[in-house]
Formats: structure tokens, C-alpha cells, sequence
């Protein structure tokens, strides 16, 4: 087995993009914009790199779940199998980075997200909500979490914080 498999950690940008096979296997891709940063020691400060653009494929539920999960802008790790595709146009050489991912997910050091059960995944309760104990809309929001939020956007009331009204939401 000589495949090289990666984890990427971007931005996604631009929207992804839906379709099927002739055959039926849903597909879906975007971008993925990676951007370097490091600490200038110099200037004191942080300091933007090169970007590398990646293109990500998805296929069957991954796919289907990449549409309802992702937006523009948003911060993700892809984990999948390293593809190089190359070809030449007249006299100039051409590449192309891919991923054909097995796994995308939110940067959770950049945010939070919510958990959503897709249609007849394994390990749902026998109601198709999700997990047992979970709650109807799909949620698993342990009351300790919920009550921690709560007193976080509370407290940023508050002080009137800035950021407060973000943090509200």
C-alpha cells in the first residue's frame, strides 16, 4: 500500500459543489486554501506565508454531508488520500494538489460547531434521532455545556464586552 495519506488544516473557499456520477455516487468538492503563519522576530509580530490551494473530493455520505456542513470561509481539517495530478498545456507543465478525502471536520480551535446525526447512520437510537438521550432536533448538548455557555454570554452582557453581541449568538 503505497499511498500517501495527509491532514490538512485551510480555510474553505469557495462553495462546495454538488453532483453525481453517471452511475448514481454522489460527489462533492471545494477548495481548500492553506496560509502559512509564523512569528516574525524581527517586526515582533505574526506574519502571513504562502497560500497552497488544495482541491478536496468527496464522495457518497461524505459528500452529501459536506453540502448542509460547510460555507465559504470556514475553518476545517481534511484528512484523506494526497493526489498530484499533472499535465501539460503546449509547452507548459501543470499540476494540480488534491485530496480525496475520508474525513472533514471543523477547526474547533477556531470555533465551536453542533453535532448533527445524518439520516441512517449507525449507532442512532431506534428513532433516528441520534444517539439515545438525545435531544429531538438531533442536538447532544450535555446541560453542564449548555449552562456554561449560558453563563459566558451572561457575564459578556454584562461587562459589555466587546464581542458580547457575538458571543450571544
Amino acid at each position: 500500500m503505497s499511498e500517501t495519506h495527509v491532514t490538512v488544516i485551510g480555510n474553505v473557499a469557495t462553495e462546495v459543489s454538488y453532483g453525481e456520477t453517471t452511475g448514481g455516487v454522489p460527489m462533492a468538492n471545494f477548495r481548500l486554501g492553506c496560509t502559512e503563519r509564523r512569528y516574525d522576530r524581527q517586526r515582533e509580530c505574526w506574519v502571513d506565508g504562502e497560500t497552497q490551494w488544495v482541491t478536496v473530493t468527496a464522495w457518497r455520505a461524505l459528500a452529501v454531508n459536506l453540502i448542509g456542513s460547510l460555507a465559504k470561509g470556514d475553518p476545517v481539517l481534511v484528512s484523506g488520500r494526497l493526489r498530484v495530478r499533472e499535465w501539460t498545456e503546449g509547452e507548459a507543465k501543470r499540476s494540480r494538489v488534491e485530496i480525496d478525502a475520508r474525513s472533514v471536520g471543523h477547526d474547533l480551535t477556531r470555533g465551536t460547531t453542533a453535532f448533527r446525526w445524518a439520516t441512517g447512520v449507525r449507532g442512532q437510537s431506534p428513532g433516528g434521532a441520534g444517539p439515545a438521550g438525545a435531544e429531538p432536533g438531533g442536538g447532544v448538548v450535555p446541560p453542564w455545556i449548555a449552562g456554561a455557555l449560558e453563563a459566558r454570554r451572561a457575564s459578556a452582557a454584562a461587562v459589555g464586552a466587546p464581542g458580547a453581541a457575538a458571543a450571544a449568538e
